[in-house]
């Protein structure tokens, strides 16, 4: 079942994936890496459609001990506003999950195509997929929404 939420802008260290090559699994294990721990971070996959493809950043939530310049790694932001969010449990947490849910939920909703479409990987075995939407009330189509 689908939920709308409210998230607030969230500054974050992140890798651009390179979408022609070895996609976001590269882009996390980059970030990763950078990191001095993986214990207490929490992950999102940032996605937007872009003139001639597609961009993908690998984000961990920045935290007040983070030192990007000596780290040498990106930062920016993730948007705040509404959002339409579809959790994944189980088998469902899957990445070929993401390639059905997120189409539906874009179909469904009215969503705000300048914020990304979210990935927020609460653990191994939940998932919730956030896409931006305009308003709680406005729907994609006349069709009630899927899940």
């Amino acid at each position: 079942m689908d939920s709308f939420v409210e998230r607030k802008d969230m500054p974050v260290l992140r890798v651009r994936a390179d979408m022609r090559g070895a996609g976001p699994p590269a882009a996390f294990d980059l970030l990763e890496s950078k990191l001095p721990t993986l214990k207490g971070r929490h992950f999102y996959g940032a996605f937007r459609p872009v003139e001639g493809g597609e961009e993908y950043y690998a984000c961990v939530e920045q935290v007040s001990t983070d030192e990007p310049l000596t780290m040498q790694i990106e930062t920016g932001t993730l948007p705040g506003g509404t959002y339409v969010r579809r959790k994944l449990l189980g088998e469902e947490a899957k990445v070929a999950a993401f390639a059905k849910n997120f189409p539906q939920m874009v179909k469904a909703y009215a969503t705000d195509p300048e914020r990304p479409q979210l990935e927020y990987y609460r653990s191994e075995k939940e998932w919730h997929l956030l896409v931006p939407v305009r308003s709680r009330r406005e729907r994609a189509s006349s069709e009630s929404p899927p899940g």
